[in-house]
């Protein structure tokens, strides 16, 4: 049963009947057991290094949850800091703040009402995949015995941290001129952080002389349920922000995900703003703050987002898709910043980790410091053509691959560079105006596309002519 709910990132499924009450205390078990082995094994001996930070969100489910997963921490021999329903993005700021051997969101993020599941991080909000220590959390949970464990009583506390978490985030906030803010909570935890966090901002708080007006869309998260999909990067859930940014006449727009660790944002003109176009406009504004530095960024993005890092003095770092990877690129090149197409922003000030809450922040003293509409922004970043994320049908995923770069590789007549950091990449923007990254799904008989070109035709062409090496296009 365990086997089912563990995922390359994390632990998720439907409750009751894929992930229930009994099951969350065995994981318990698993996590305290791998975070205690790994803060020992890094030689961390501090009384703290037994501490694991726990939280949840809004779901009807996340209390029964949270209270047996911390139940199977304690019996295993950890201390639970326990910080009640809080963003995800608020476990990494508390594994930090606290020092301690890691932190559990229980969380479903985006998935339907149904859901649920566990975001695990280690020492200093490192992240827990499968490769990186989700294999011997399940190993260790499979392996427990409830029945003849004997159970180590570790400590529980419950601490309130909002004060220090909403000081944290507004050190990225300065702000000049008045904005009108619109924020579509998806009924999820952005409900409850944005006020927590910039509700009674003031003037002293937010570095600057005015105050910004939120207009709150789907704050309440107390009933389960979700007036649309909490997940922005599907178009139909961004309708409600773009319809009140034009009604209430606001600057910008943002629609949160349900464990509000990420956010897309909406122009003044109702428009949706591309996760890569915001990526080289925040790289930009901390790139003129540093005096340059690196920025790391999700290959799947446009090219303007390396051309724009290079152009304000900075040095693009090309990353994996997946925020296991994003962080290891901040740590390994000492990013001050970096973006993903899936909506996340990770700040090297936030401990490298990624924070919906901090990215709407950043974009707020972007515009709040200069005269130019958000449009105006962006619209020089987004110069080229983009296909977005298309998804092609197929059984034999690594044929396709295969014959692809054979026939649209080196020494073909569009004779295309490749690399294979993340999927197959395809390059030939310089020579013929395109580029494409073809990556398989890790669950699914599913290839996904992203292709650019300088102009929308040059597009067209290129899909077309991927399209049937691909498979069968299907709305994914």
């Amino acid at each position: 049963m365990l086997g089912r709910i563990f995922k390359a990132y994390d632990v998720r499924g439907t409750v009751p009947d894929m992930l229930n009450e009994a099951m969350a205390w065995q994981i318990g078990y698993g996590v305290s057991k791998f975070l205690l082995q790994d803060a020992a094994e890094a030689g961390e001996t501090a009384p703290m290094m037994r501490n694991i930070v726990v939280g949840r969100d809004m779901r009807l489910s996340s209390p029964g949850l949270a209270k047996a997963l911390i139940q199977g921490i304690r019996d295993h021999g950890g201390d639970v800091v326990d910080v009640g329903m809080v963003d995800t993005s608020f476990i990494y700021f508390a594994v930090n703040h606290l020092d301690c051997a890691g932190g559990v969101q229980v969380t479903a993020s985006h998935n339907p009402p149904n859901y649920n599941g566990f975001k695990v991080s280690k020492r200093k909000a490192k992240p827990v995949g499968e490769t990186t220590g989700l294999a011997e959390v399940r190993k260790h949970a499979a392996m427990v015995d409830k029945a003849t464990l004997v159970k180590a009583h570790g400590r529980h506390e419950e601490r309130d941290l909002w004060a220090d978490y909403a000081k944290h985030v507004r050190r990225f906030l300065t702000l000049g001129r008045p904005l009108k803010v619109v924020i579509d909570a998806s009924n999820g935890m952005a409900g409850t952080m944005i006020p927590r966090v910039f509700g009674k901002l003031t003037p002293k708080d937010a570095g600057g002389p005015a105050k910004f007006e939120i207009i709150e869309v789907n704050f309440e998260n107390s009933k389960g349920v979700f007036a649309h999909e909490p997940n922005p990067l599907v178009a139909s859930n961004m309708k409600q922000t773009q319809e009140a940014v034009l009604k209430h006449k606001a600057d910008v727009g943002f629609c949160y995900d349900g464990d509000a660790d990420r956010c897309m944002a909406v122009d003044e003109k109702g428009h949706i703003v591309g996760c890569d176009h915001l990526t080289a406009l925040l790289a930009k504004h901390f790139l003129a703050q540093e005096g340059g530095g690196k920025v790391a960024y999700d290959l799947r993005s446009t090219k303007a987002v390396e051309e724009e890092i290079t152009k304000a003095g900075g040095h693009p770092v090309r990353g994996r898709v997946g925020h296991v990877f994003m962080k290891q690129a901040l740590a390994d090149h000492g990013c001050v910043f970096g973006g993903e197409l899936s909506g996340h922003f990770y700040f090297r000030d936030n401990f490298n980790a990624d924070s919906g809450a901090i990215a709407m922040a950043v974009l707020l003293s972007i515009l709040s410091g200069q005269s130019k509409k958000l449009s105006e922004l962006i619209r020089p970043i987004a110069r080229y053509a983009q296909s977005g994320e298309v998804n092609f049908q197929i059984e034999d995923k690594d044929g396709a691959i295969a014959a692809i770069k054979k026939e649209l590789g080196p020494g073909s007549r569009e004779n295309a560079a490749i690399d294979e950091l993340d999927g197959v990449t395809l390059d030939c923007f310089a020579s013929r105006g395109w580029w494409a990254n073809i990556r398989k799904s890790n669950t699914e008989p599913l290839l996904r596309l992203n292709a650019e070109a300088k102009d929308k035709a040059t597009l067209d062409k290129v899909v077309a002519m991927l399209a049937p090496r691909l498979g069968h296009k299907v709305d994914h």
